[in-house]
């Protein structure tokens, strides 16, 4: 699999979860992956795995909510690796509130990290995807950016935010050869998800409840979204820009 080969791709909050798994995936389509995220500690055993499966990669510590911090983390990629072609914005954070239980400096702290964050990150390696002809963006959203749940008000303000910044981002620089996609998860079954249901018998119950909520039946696994970030950060997918795609499992079909 080298669909990436020559490329080079950051993935910030790419120590974990969805991020650790689409930066596998773009090393083993042969990308060079810069990992970032805030603590050097998850990044480095991703850079490991890169390097033992024949690519490079590298760790930088990067808060996204920073301007500052992200300008620094585009150009350390660039000069460790010559050029930036990709960039996936997966950093974020849940939140399980509504408008009236949330505090203000957590509704802050959302839109921070979900939606700022693209921003900051977008803004920052454009300078760059323009010296390699263009480049293409991949925002991770969520279902929850198309339709509402109960008790997910900042999220969904944040990712339905991340929607439409990628749709606009999309028609502003098509003509640098710039494209901007959205991946739109349902629940996917990373180790934070797994910890949000207890062993209990109430737990299992909740768990196989949220799962009958979801036509396919069963969680999404990290792999189910990391492949198609690599199909939309490839050439495969050069005609297409602006979409929010779901990976929901169904979930949105109802």
């Amino acid at each position: 699999m080298t669909r990436l080969n020559g490329k080079v791709a950051i993935i910030t909050g790419g120590g974990t979860g969805i991020g650790r798994s689409i930066a596998l995936a773009m090393g083993r389509e042969r990308a060079k992956v810069a990992v970032l995220g805030r603590r050097r500690g998850a990044l480095e055993p991703v850079v490991t795995e890169l390097t033992q499966s024949g690519t490079e990669g590298i760790a930088i510590v990067c808060d996204v909510t920073r301007g500052e911090e992200t300008r620094q983390a585009v150009q350390e990629t660039e000069r460790a690796f010559g050029k930036v072609n990709v960039l996936v914005n997966n950093a974020g954070m849940l939140s399980v509130t509504t408008v009236e239980s949330i505090s203000e400096e957590d509704w802050d702290r959302v839109m921070d990290t979900n939606l700022k964050g693209p921003f900051l990150m977008s803004r920052a390696v454009l300078p760059a995807f323009r010296r390699a002809g263009g480049g293409a963006i991949v925002n991770i959203g969520s279902v929850l950016g198309l339709v509402a749940m109960k008790d997910r008000a900042a999220y969904c303000a944040s990712k339905g935010g991340v929607v439409l910044l990628t749709k606009a981002m999309a028609v502003d620089h098509a003509h640098e050869n710039i494209r901007v996609n959205c991946i739109c998860p349902a629940i996917v079954e990373t180790d934070f998800v797994k910890d949000l249901f207890s062993q209990s018998e109430a737990g299992r119950k909740a768990r196989d409840a949220r799962i009958g909520t979801l036509p396919l039946g069963r969680f999404g696994q990290p792999h189910d979204v990391a492949e198609l970030a690599a199909f939309l950060a490839s050439d495969e997918s050069s005609w297409i820009t602006g979409t929010a795609i779901p990976v929901d499992g169904g979930l949105s079909a109802y």
